[in-house]
């Protein structure tokens, strides 16, 4: 059964995209519709040296007509100083800091343009790499797919899922009140939703803070105790 997931390219987000990634087979990161400003796209939060939490983000070009693929970074090498410059808080307490400081360097290295999207997807390679993740994806604006009109915004996963031909679609919980069961069912394609586990970690001398950016997670876990977490609680439901 070939399993889809679907997702705009969200920057180093929390474990439950990864979580996401790990239950599908094939991944279409969505770039067609417009750019939010305010969103996960171009920003995560990380620990704040003082406690709670800050965002770490990438300065981008874009108004309210902006399609999620054509958003450019407004200056990439200083983004990249500055994230890199707002982890040093964790040097010496998190164990893992220095291979974080290389995946977010490796990320903004191997990007080969000045997109966001291209940027975010970089990201999400370095990423499930380490972790030892297959990451099968295809960029939607670049499948020259014959989709027709859309109507609702659950349509497009339905539309999309419908023309490469997947067997089994696969979303986040918060997208069900979006999607009409029975139109699946119509088309033959299982609808299942990922009920993403946490996972608690310690991180002295800070306080915990749930649903933190992978950065996060990866300061303080080893890849395979990251990557077995995963594989242990992909939870679908209908």
């Amino acid at each position: 059964m070939t399993t889809l997931g679907i997702m705009q390219p969200y920057f180093f987000p929390y474990l439950g995209y990864y979580q996401l990634i790990l239950a599908t087979d094939r991944w279409i990161v969505f770039d067609v519709v417009k750019y939010g400003k305010k969103s996960w796209m171009n920003r995560n939060r990380i620990l704040h040296p003082n406690g709670g939490w800050q965002y770490v983000s990438v300065p981008v070009h874009a108004d309210h007509d902006t399609p999620i693929g054509a958003v450019e970074m407004v200056d990439a090498p200083a983004a990249e100083r500055r994230i890199l410059g707002q982890i040093e808080h964790y040097r010496g307490k998190a164990p893992f800091f220095h291979t974080v400081r290389d995946l977010v360097a490796e990320s903004f290295a191997t990007t080969k343009s000045n997109r966001l999207r291209d940027l975010n997807i970089r990201s999400l390679a370095v990423v499930c790499d380490h972790l030892g993740i297959r990451f099968d994806w295809s960029i939607c604006s670049e499948m020259a797919l014959d989709l027709p009109a859309i109507d609702h915004a659950g349509q497009w996963a339905l539309e999309i899922s419908d023309a490469v031909g997947a067997e089994r679609y696969v979303n986040p919980p918060g997208g069900r009140p979006i999607f009409s069961p029975q139109d699946w069912k119509d088309r033959g394609i299982d609808l299942r939703f990922l009920e993403p586990q946490p996972m608690i970690y310690d991180c002295p001398p800070y306080g915990p803070v749930e649903n933190l950016s992978i950065l996060d997670v990866l300061m303080w876990n080893d890849a395979e105790t990251v990557a077995g977490h995963l594989r242990n609680t992909v939870t679908l439901a209908d």
